[in-house]
């Protein structure tokens, strides 16, 4: 599987149902919901299973978006984006002329497509998982430090992107961290979770 395909949202479910039933209805009703309320419901939250934003955005990530206008957007913010019945959640890059904006996953090799203004869904607000929990503004400006900001997670992103084994050896510690922290805060739900399940999620 290449790096773009590795690039999809799924809605957080209770249902164990397997990635591969998402679909563009689910896409839209996202869409939809933020277009409708300004903020995806409480109990309503987007899963990332895509590693285009490596490391600022991990596979299992929960994420938590409010809609926005694209004049509102300054480049460096992870924003979400529709388009052919996808979700992308990539690094604003810039305003086209005469409109449109342009996208850009931290581990991607290049900027995506340029997307139309209506495209637009929302900015990222807060991302969480199991063992942390970060505000937007930390994933702009670097997990409250400086020198950790965009342009240091684009050079790691990019060096993910063009080594496969650095890539495969930072989501396999990421794997285990979070299967640790998991087994810390409830050991029996951990030990009875299958790794079929654990996929699934």
């Amino acid at each position: 599987m290449s790096v773009l395909d590795k690039d999809f949202l799924t809605l957080k479910s209770t249902s164990r149902a397997p990635r591969s039933s998402w679909s563009a209805e689910g896409s839209a009703l996202v869409a939809d919901a933020l277009r409708r309320s300004g903020r995806l419901r409480q109990g309503v939250r987007l899963r990332v299973h895509g590693e285009s934003m490596l490391p600022a955005v991990w596979p299992g990530d929960v994420v938590e978006i409010a809609s926005c206008s694209l004049e509102d957007v300054r480049p460096g913010e992870i924003v979400l984006a529709l388009r052919d019945g996808r979700l992308f959640l990539h690094r604003f890059v810039a305003l086209c002329a005469p409109n449109g904006f342009l996208l850009r996953g931290d581990s991607m090799p290049g900027s995506d497509p340029q997307f139309p203004p209506e495209a637009l869904l929302g900015r990222l607000v807060r991302s969480a998982d199991q063992g942390r929990a970060v505000s937007a503004p930390a994933l702009r400006l670097g997990f409250g430090a400086k020198w950790f900001g965009v342009k240091w997670s684009r050079a790691l992103g990019m060096l993910l992107c063009h080594c496969g084994l650095a890539r495969r050896f930072a989501l396999k510690l990421h794997r285990r961290r979070k299967t640790s922290v998991g087994e810390f805060r409830n050991p029996e739900q951990a030990a009875d979770m299958s790794s079929a399940e654990l996929g699934a999620l």
